[in-house]
């Protein structure tokens, strides 16, 4: 008898690859015209955590969503590659010069956040505008303080990865997924949300050996783009402290906070983040 396969697991027909200094094939979707506008996908998650983005501001903007090396669907072809946030940092340079591009407007979300901050700071001249959802990271409000995430949270977190190297890949997931969102996130996502996740699960022990680097003073004040840092009303606290904070060092940042929403605020209210990455770029 054969197997149906669930077309939410098979890559788009319109899927594209942008072949890098390093020989990697990054695949990436893109849909629409206009000024480019970058999507970096955070932890679990790859180019289809953005279709609500590519569907809804493709009409206003040329929208690109890559899937980071490690993730689906080309994770076996990018192992060579090494799994690290400073990696992506430069793979997505990359990407950008790969593509011919200038200079992008750049959203990112959670880890994706903390990528996309970077290379904000270290590659000023490829990023126009800075959207940041939910930053992932740690926070030290004193410059060259090694800051951590709490002890509890790399606990659950390790707790996670175990489960997952079990094979009890979805109680994994579950414990992860609703830590960084609110209790029953996993078991209330989309169907299409938890297959993306189940497919990119063996990426969440590789970035447990690949903590991110805390947000500091200083180093927000290499961010010399207007930036936009969103976050949802009921995000877990961690990331909503780092989007006050962030607000308060960046010198051209503002902030909006979506009402209802918690982590995935891309997904669950996307009109709404539409609009405002909308707003943002257009008119500042």
């Amino acid at each position: 008898m054969n197997q149906r396969i669930d077309p939410s697991l098979l890559a788009a027909p319109d899927l594209s690859y942008a072949t890098l200094h390093s020989g990697i094939a990054l695949p990436f979707l893109e849909r629409g015209d206009g000024e480019p506008l970058l999507f970096v996908h955070g932890s679990l998650c790859d180019y289809r955590y953005w279709m609500p983005q590519l569907d809804g501001l493709s009409e206003h903007f040329r929208c690109i969503a890559p899937s980071l090396s490690h993730y689906w669907p080309a994770a076996d072809a990018c192992i060579q590659a090494d799994f690290g946030w400073e990696s992506h940092v430069t793979e997505l340079a990359d990407f950008i010069a790969a593509l011919g591009l200038e200079s992008v407007h750049l959203v990112g979300h959670s880890r994706g956040g903390c990528v996309a901050w970077h290379l904000a700071r270290r590659y000023p001249r490829l990023v126009r505008t800075l959207v940041l959802a939910d930053p992932g990271g740690p926070l030290s409000r004193v410059d060259n303080d090694e800051a951590a995430l709490p002890p509890a949270t790399n606990t659950l977190r390790t707790r996670a990865a175990d489960l997952i190297h079990a094979g009890e890949v979805e109680a994994g997931l579950e414990l992860f997924v609703d830590s960084v969102s609110v209790p029953g996130a996993w078991k209330k996502g989309s169907a299409a949300f938890r297959q993306m996740a189940i497919a990119n699960a063996t990426t969440l022990p590789k970035q447990l050996q690949d903590p991110l680097p805390p947000y500091a003073p200083r180093a927000a004040g290499e961010i010399k783009c207007r930036t936009l840092l969103i976050d949802g009303q009921r995000s877990p606290l961690m990331f909503r402290n780092n989007v006050e904070a962030l607000d308060e060092w960046i010198a051209f940042a503002r902030r909006v906070t979506i009402k209802g929403a918690t982590h995935g605020m891309n997904g669950t209210h996307p009109d709404l983040f539409n609009t405002h990455v909308h707003t943002f770029i257009t008119q500042g």
